[in-house]
């Protein structure tokens, strides 16, 4: 498979992605915004950042670039799409997702590591883990709150489209432990496909062994599962 890894002017945790996805056996490309997917597309990635200088507000920009008319297609296709970042901040700004991502509760730039609670294991981004596993990633992010409307969060929580909530070591989710305001300690989310999910901690910077760990290997590796199961 080829991770086409989408480029927009500000992005700066491309060549992580890269980095990453190689080093688990995972083609991958990096592709300037501007020149559309390669024909040989079979998984997206959008990376951290801050694309235009998350001038408006933080992937607003970037979502209407005409590259993401094409990640919507590949989406609704069954191509797996993943957002980190600056990146699920354009997914949710795209309809990729529901929600947005919004200043942080601190109104402070943070960049620390946190723990996240898995919160299904039957997804192609989470089936390396299990259900209630605990995993460190870090974050760095201005915008990282995520935010929806009450009913809407009670339909996402229906329909099991939370990924991961932010907790403490031993997996509690609690308000202490959430380093940035989002409704119900939610870190990632799932788009209406479950090939498509968003989150807001970098598993790309936990994954090559010798540079902060692997605790985010299993995301990453959901490609290579999502495609096998399509």
């Amino acid at each position: 498979m080829t991770v086409a890894i989408i480029r927009f002017g500000g992005s700066n945790c491309d060549r992580d992605a890269e980095a990453a996805l190689e080093h688990l056996g995972i083609d991958a490309e990096i592709v300037w915004h501007e020149d559309g997917l390669p024909d040989d597309t079979t998984g997206i990635v959008l990376p951290g950042g801050f694309s235009y200088g998350d001038y408006l507000r933080a992937g607003a920009m970037a979502a209407h670039s005409p590259i993401m008319a094409e990640v919507r297609e590949a989406a609704a296709d069954g191509v797996p799409v993943l957002g980190i970042c600056n990146g699920a901040q354009i997914g949710c700004e795209s309809g990729l997702t529901e929600g947005a991502f919004t200043t942080n509760e601190s109104a402070r730039f943070q960049c620390e590591s946190v723990y996240l609670r898995v919160e299904r294991d039957d997804t192609p981004w989470t089936a390396a883990y299990e259900e209630g596993d605990v995993i460190e990633v870090p974050i760095a992010h201005a915008e990282g709150r995520y935010e929806v409307d009450d009913d809407r969060l009670e339909e996402l929580e229906a329909d099991d489209r939370i990924l991961f909530r932010y907790c403490d070591a031993d997996g509690e989710v609690r308000e202490g432990v959430n380093p940035n305001g989002s409704k119900h300690n939610v870190a990632g989310v799932l788009g209406e496909r479950e090939t498509v999910a968003v989150l807001m901690p970098h598993p790309e910077r936990v994954t090559l062994p010798d540079v902060g760990g692997t605790d985010g290997q299993g995301v990453l590796t959901g490609f290579e599962r999502a495609v096998d199961s399509a």
